[in-house]
């Protein structure tokens, strides 16, 4: 019986391990014209309590900027193109990634001193699965996950933008 036991648990761990759903989400510099300048990746990987996000990100400003799925796939126009918020059951709430809001409300991103993201955030409602032929957005500003003072948290400009294949 120990066994048996083992050797599910063995093969649960195997299955999700080996079959877990893990990509590589490109980034870039938003620009009026083309693609902008890169400024590394962002992992993205199915586990037990929802999307990992590995951030390895260089070239920002310091402090915490808003974090997205949006809706659309493409970063053209300075990310205008990428569309809002990732939100398919039309909840039209900005209510941060713990709650019931957009689908598309990530965690904040850390950038460091030197303008560096390592930080890894999970996004317990997402897969990778639910993100693929999106768009992962990082704006000037955090977010408070309010739509006030300022709408969708007060992140302002869309600074850097990915889309996810």
């Amino acid at each position: 019986m120990r066994l048996l036991a083992v050797l599910i648990g063995l093969s649960v761990f195997l299955t999700t391990t080996i079959f877990a759903q893990n990509i590589t989400i490109k980034m870039y510099k938003t620009s009026k014209k083309n693609q902008g300048v890169a400024i590394g990746v962002v992992r993205a990987k199915d586990t037990p309590s929802g999307l990992l996000l590995m951030p390895h990100l260089k070239n920002l400003s310091p402090g915490l900027h808003g974090f997205h799925i949006h809706q659309g796939h493409s970063c053209k126009n300075a990310g205008m193109a990428a569309g809002g918020h990732l939100d398919p059951k039309k909840t039209h709430k900005h209510l941060g990634p713990y709650r019931q809001g957009h689908l598309g409300d990530l965690p904040v991103l850390l950038v460091n001193k030197h303008g560096v993201a390592l930080k890894p955030v999970i996004a317990p409602r997402l897969t990778v699965a639910d993100i693929k032929g999106r768009t992962l957005m990082i704006h000037a500003g955090g977010d408070n996950y309010k739509d006030t003072p300022k709408k969708l948290g007060g992140g302002g400009k869309r600074v850097a933008c990915g889309v996810i294949n």
